[in-house]
C-alpha cells in the first residue's frame, strides 16, 4: 500500500473524474502544461520523496464502480507509453496496485473508459477491444502466477510481478557480508585484492598475420604500432580468422549476426601518437599485455534497451557519502519503487529479436562519492537511472550517462543541468561515475582515484578485470562499442578507447565476469531449433541460470541491470 503523502500526492496532482466512451478514448495523454510545470517543480524540490513525484509527465484517469470501488490508471510516462499503474481502491478497504506493462508501446494506447462499469480500452492500428481483467479473475490469476511477466488483455499488457534474481554463489555471499556483517564492505574489498586483482588477465600474441577481412572497411583499424596475430580467448564463432588467428586491431565479422563485430588488442600495441595525447597515467607492464577483447554494433541495425535488476542498483543511500539531507531512505527521499515492480529480465515480446545483452554499471553502494569533491555536493552524486520513461533515481550533473531518446538516438554525455531539458525525450538513461573518454581524448579525472570513483582492491590497486562502453561515428555511422578488459586501469582503458577512436566512454562494471558479462544471441530463421548463444568470454557462462541451460537475462530474473540490443524489425 502506498504511504499516505504518496496517496495524496497521486491523487491530487493527477485523478480526475473521468468518463468517456470508446469512440473518444485515445491513449492517456499529457496533462495541461500547467499540471506538468507543477510536477517538474515536484521533481526538481531538494527531495522528491516518492516515485510519483519523479515523473513530471505523469497522467491518471480515474473512475468509480457501482459497487464504490475506484480504478485509477496512471501513465508514468504518456511519451513513452510503456508503463502503467493501476490502482484498485474498495470503498472502505485498502488499495491494491498492478504494474503494466505496454506489449508494444508504438501499437497499443492504453485508456480508462466506462462501458458497464470501468473497463480498459485497448486502441491500435485501427482495432480496438475493452478488457477489464479485474473482474473475470485474470488480473488475480496473472499477479499470483509468479511470473515476471504475466500477459493480460490478449497478450497487449504484461503485469510486472515482483520475483528473486539470479546471483551466483561468489555475489550472494559478497552481498551477505554487506548487509549482515560490520565491516563487511572491507572484508569484501580485502577479498577482491586477495583474488581478483590479476584473476581474469589473460596474455595472447605470436601468432602469423592474417588477411583483412571484408565488410568491416567502415570500421577500419585501430591505431596500433604493432599488429601482431594473436589467438584469444573469446567465445563468439567470427569470419575471416586463419583458425581462430585475429590481427590485433583488426575487425571480424561475428558469424550469423550481421552488424556484429569483434577486434582484439593489448594496450602494450597502441600507437605512440595516443600516448602524446596528455590526460592518463603510464601503463604498468601487466596491463600493457592483458588482453583487451571489443566487440562493436551497427546502430543502424538495432534498437537497444535498458532493464533494472530485480535488486540492484538499489535506491537507499550509498554507505560512502557522509553529505545527506536526512529526509528519507535514500538521496531522492525513498529506498523501494513500490507501486513499480523489477523483474530483472528481458520482456517475452522482445526475445525473438534479441542479439545481445551486457551488464549494467555499478551497485548504489559503489555508485556515489566517498573522497574528493564530488561527495561534498549533491548528496555524493548518486549514479541515476530511468527505464521505459520513468526515472526511478535522479539524474545528477557532471556523471558519465548512456541514454536513449525517442527517435531512437542512442549516445553518451557527461550530464549536465541544461540536459534536464531531455527529460520529455528519454526512454532510458544510466549514469556510471565520469567519463574515461570525452571529445575523444581522456577525461579530466581519469587519473584521479577518488576524485573519478574508480574503485579499486582495498589497498587502492586500480588494475582489475574491468568493462566499458564507447560510442564511435564513422561516416555519419554510429557504432557502440563494448570492451571487456582482463586486467586494467582507467588509464588503460582510456587509452584503448582512443585507439579505436572513441567520441565518448564510460566505465559500466568491474572485478569479475559476473559484472562484466556479456553473450550474444543467435535464432533459427526457420524457427525450427531454439536460440543458441555464445559468451565474449567462456567463463561468463557461470552466470547463467541453471548451471549454463538458462541464458542470463533472457530466460531467468537477475538480480543486477543490464543492456540488451535488438534487431531492428
Amino acid at each position: 500500500m502506498l504511504p499516505k503523502s504518496l496517496s495524496a500526492l497521486f491523487f491530487t496532482t493527477n485523478a480526475a473524474l473521468f468518463a468517456a466512451s470508446a469512440t473518444l478514448a485515445q491513449g492517456i495523454d499529457l496533462p495541461d502544461q500547467s499540471i506538468v510545470d507543477e510536477q517538474l517543480a515536484q521533481l526538481n524540490q531538494n527531495v522528491p520523496g516518492t516515485i510519483f513525484a519523479m515523473q513530471p509527465f505523469r497522467n491518471a484517469q480515474t473512475l468509480t464502480g457501482e459497487d464504490g470501488t475506484t480504478y485509477t490508471l496512471t501513465s508514468l510516462n504518456p511519451h513513452v507509453n510503456s508503463w502503467f499503474v493501476l490502482e484498485i481502491a474498495p470503498e472502505g478497504g485498502r488499495s491494491r496496485f498492478a504494474h503494466f506493462e505496454n506489449g508494444a508501446p508504438d501499437t497499443w494506447d492504453i485508456s480508462l473508459i466506462d462501458e458497464d462499469g470501468p473497463t480498459l480500452l485497448i486502441e491500435g492500428e485501427g482495432d480496438s477491444f475493452a478488457c477489464a481483467p479485474w473482474d473475470d479473475g485474470e488480473l488475480e490469476e496473472a499477479q499470483t502466477s509468479a511470473l515476471p511477466f504475466a500477459p493480460v488483455c490478449d497478450w497487449s499488457l504484461f503485469v510486472r510481478n515482483p520475483v528473486s534474481g539470479n546471483r551466483t554463489t561468489r555475489e550472494a555471499v559478497a552481498e551477505f557480508l554487506r548487509d549482515n556483517i560490520v565491516f563487511g564492505e572491507s572484508i569484501v574489498n580485502l577479498i577482491k585484492g586477495a583474488f581478483f586483482e590479476d584473476a581474469f588477465m589473460v596474455s595472447s600474441e605470436g601468432e602469423e598475420e592474417v588477411e583483412e577481412i571484408d565488410g568491416v572497411e567502415l570500421l577500419g583499424t585501430a591505431l596500433l604500432d604493432s599488429t601482431p596475430n594473436m589467438r584469444p580467448y573469446m567465445g563468439f564463432e567470427l569470419s575471416g580468422t586463419d583458425a581462430g588467428a585475429m590481427t590485433a586491431g583488426s575487425w571480424y565479422e561475428v558469424e550469423n549476426s550481421p552488424g556484429i563485430y569483434a577486434s582484439v588488442m593489448q594496450p602494450s600495441m597502441i600507437a605512440n601518437e595516443v600516448f602524446q595525447v596528455s590526460g592518463a597515467n603510464g601503463l604498468d607492464s601487466i596491463e600493457r599485455r592483458a588482453d583487451v577483447y571489443l566487440v562493436a554494433f551497427d546502430m543502424a541495425r538495432f534498437e537497444i534497451g535498458y532493464e533494472l535488476g530485480t535488486e540492484h542498483p538499489r535506491l537507499g543511500w550509498s554507505s560512502r557519502p557522509s553529505n545527506r539531507h536526512g529526509q528519507g531512505r535514500g538521496p531522492d527521499g525513498f529506498d523501494r519503487p513500490d507501486p513499480l515492480v523489477r523483474t530483472g529480465m528481458l520482456s517475452p515480446a522482445f526475445v525473438e529479436r534479441v542479439a545481445a545483452t551486457f551488464t549494467g554499471g555499478f551497485k548504489r553502494d559503489h555508485g556515489a562519492w566517498r573522497f574528493g569533491d564530488y561527495a561534498t555536493f549533491n548528496y555524493g552524486h548518486h549514479y541515476g537511472f530511468m527505464q521505459n520513461g520513468v526515472l526511478i533515481s535522479r539524474l545528477w550533473p557532471n556523471l558519465a550517462t548512456m541514454y536513449l531518446t525517442q527517435d531512437g538516438e542512442v549516445d553518451m554525455r557527461t550530464w549536465s543541468e541544461e540536459d534536464d531539458a531531455l527529460l520529455s525525450d528519454l526512454v532510458f538513461a544510466r549514469q556510471n561515475g565520469v567519463p574515461i573518454i570525452e571529445d575523444g581524448v581522456p577525461g579530466p579525472r581519469v587519473t584521479s582515484w577518488g576524485g573519478g570513483n574508480w574503485s579499486g582492491d582495498a589497498n587502492a590497486t586500480l588494475r582489475t578485470l574491468r568493462g566499458g562502453a564507447c560510442m564511435r561515428t564513422v561516416e555519419g555511422r554510429q557504432f557502440l562499442i563494448y570492451a571487456y578488459f582482463s586486467s586494467a586501469t582507467p588509464s588503460a582503458m582510456a587509452r584503448t578507447f582512443q585507439a579505436y577512436q572513441c567520441d565518448y566512454a564510460m566505465l559500466l562494471d568491474m572485478n569479475s565476469q559476473e559484472h562484466t558479462y556479456m553473450a550474444l544471441y543467435v535464432h533459427d530463421e526457420e524457427g525450427e531449433e531454439e536460440m543458441q548463444w555464445q559468451h565474449l568470454v567462456s567463463g561468463m557462462a557461470e552466470a547463467d541460470p541453471d548451471n549454463g541451460r538458462i541464458a542470463r537475462f533472457i530466460g531467468a530474473p537477475d538480480n543486477r541491470d543490464f543492456f540488451y540490443l535488438l534487431r531492428r524489425q
